[in-house]
Formats: structure tokens, C-alpha cells, sequence
């Protein structure tokens, strides 16, 4: 072990290094984003035109094994890659894609109900990664949403974002929802007299894109909560990688488990 510590060492400090280092999102990267989320919403919309199924998970060689974790008051997470039309993977050139699917259960509820909460906005104050929240837009099944969200890990980092959320009702039992995020500004000396947004993809790179895709659905006991997460961010450096992705991994992984945590907690009151 004494031989592997000074390559961590060094690892971390040049991650630090690098996590300081102004990035642009550029227009490869931009192009990249496209056609992954196009592939991901054209599989989404085939998963939601049958009557069997209509869970993300429910396509998947676990699904059998979620549903009962699920109902065991478990949070089921998983991270997934879409691919394209000949099933290859989707180049992002300088950036990278983090894709998570995850779900809940919230016994007792009902899909009204939960429809009710979300479109009040009710549920925008109670997630511990949002900092301040506001309504700037409000209309039949469509919402426009400011959040001041804050990630952290090894650095804390801070972000102006705007969203539009937009809710369709599918069936009495069904129901689905999506966020896009349409500004991600990141601050610069955040929560002090100085703080100032950065240029819009020409900051640290921690944030440049977030859609979230969100699926209802009533079963005996309560409603299942589904998300899908697709975010864009820096690219990695291959000298720190080994090092830095798994943090990232752990990193989206807890921030889709403490909103899945947060969104049970609030609707099932």
C-alpha cells in the first residue's frame, strides 16, 4: 500500500487543480447533447406507447428484483447509457453525459394527489440541494421554475438555474412529467455580497445541461415515482480519472437518492 499512496496523493491533488480550471462547452459537445437526448426521448416514447408496461424499469433484467426492493421502501438507483440507432454508443466530444434512472415508492398516495403537489410547487423547498426557489411562470400543466441548487463534493459549487416543467396526464393511473433546465449559470463567491453569475457554459464545467424525466404510477398501496436524469459536464482528464470518476458516480448517485428520499418524504403527507 505504501506505493500506491503518493499516486492517490498526487491523483487528488491534481483533481483539485483541475476542478478550479475555467471550461467552455463547445459546440461538438453541444451537438454530442443533442443526439444523446433525442436517442434517449425516442426510447422513452416507445417505452410509453405500450399498455403492459409503462415504468423505465420495467424494461430492464431487473425489474422483477426493483419492483420488490421498491415496495420494501427501498430507493432503487441505477446508472444507464442510451445509445443510438444501431445501438452504438453516443460520442460527446469534450464533455461528459451522467445518466441515472432511479424510483420510490410513496405508499398511501395517489397519482391526484401527487400531480396536485408538484404543480403547487410545494415540493421545489424541500430538496436539501435547493437553496432558494420561485414560481416564474405558471399555466394549465406547465410550470416555470427558478432554483438556486448547490452540489458538493470535494468542492462546493453553486448555480443560478431556470426550469421548464411540463406534466401529462396519461391515464387515471398513470402519469409524466419532464424538467429542462433552460439557464444553468454557475457563481462565482455564492451566498456573499460579491456573487455574480459566470458566463453561461464558459465557467468550471461542473453543470452545463440537466433534463429530468419523471413517470406516475399507481399501484396497490400507493404510486411508484420514477426519474431519469441526463446531465452534461467537463470532460475528465485520463490522469485523474480512476480517481475522479468514481466521486462523480457517487456524487449523482446521492443526489438521485436525497431527491427520490426528499420527494417521498413530502408526498406522502
Amino acid at each position: 500500500m505504501r506505493g500506491v499512496r503518493p499516486t492517490i496523493v498526487l491523483a487528488l491533488c491534481a483533481m483539485t487543480t483541475v476542478t478550479v480550471v475555467a471550461a467552455r462547452l463547445k459546440p461538438e459537445a453541444e451537438t454530442g447533447w443533442t443526439k444523446y437526448v433525442a436517442a434517449t426521448e425516442r426510447r422513452m416514447a416507445s417505452e410509453l406507447g405500450g399498455h403492459d408496461r409503462f415504468l423505465g424499469l420495467d424494461f430492464t433484467s431487473s425489474a422483477a428484483a426493483d419492483h420488490r426492493a421498491l415496495l420494501a421502501g427501498q430507493v432503487v438507483v441505477h446508472d444507464i447509457e442510451s445509445l443510438d440507432a444501431s445501438g452504438e454508443g453516443i460520442d460527446i466530444p469534450s464533455a461528459l453525459v451522467h445518466h441515472w434512472r432511479g424510483a420510490v415508492f410513496v405508499p398511501h398516495a395517489t397519482v391526484d394527489g401527487i400531480l396536485t403537489k408538484l404543480q403547487s410547487g410545494e415540493l421545489l423547498t424541500q430538496q436539501e440541494d435547493v437553496l432558494k426557489s420561485s414560481i416564474l411562470e405558471r399555466a394549465p400543466g406547465r410550470l416555470k421554475v427558478y432554483l438556486k441548487l448547490q452540489r458538493s463534493k470535494i468542492v462546493t459549487v453553486v448555480f443560478n438555474t431556470e426550469h421548464v416543467v411540463t406534466f401529462v396526464r396519461v391515464s387515471p393511473t398513470r402519469a409524466t412529467s419532464q424538467s429542462m433546465a433552460t439557464k444553468i449559470a454557475e457563481l462565482e463567491d455564492p451566498n456573499t455580497p460579491r456573487e455574480r453569475e459566470l458566463p453561461v457554459g464558459d465557467d468550471r464545467g461542473f453543470l452545463w445541461k440537466l433534463n429530468a424525466y419523471w413517470r406516475y404510477e399507481q399501484v396497490n398501496g400507493g404510486v411508484i415515482i420514477e426519474c431519469e436524469s441526463v446531465s452534461l459536464s467537463r470532460t475528465v482528464p485520463a490522469v485523474v480519472r480512476y480517481v475522479v470518476g468514481p466521486l462523480i458516480d457517487s456524487t449523482a448517485k446521492e443526489s438521485m437518492t436525497r431527491t427520490l428520499d426528499a420527494v417521498r418524504l413530502v408526498l406522502a403527507q
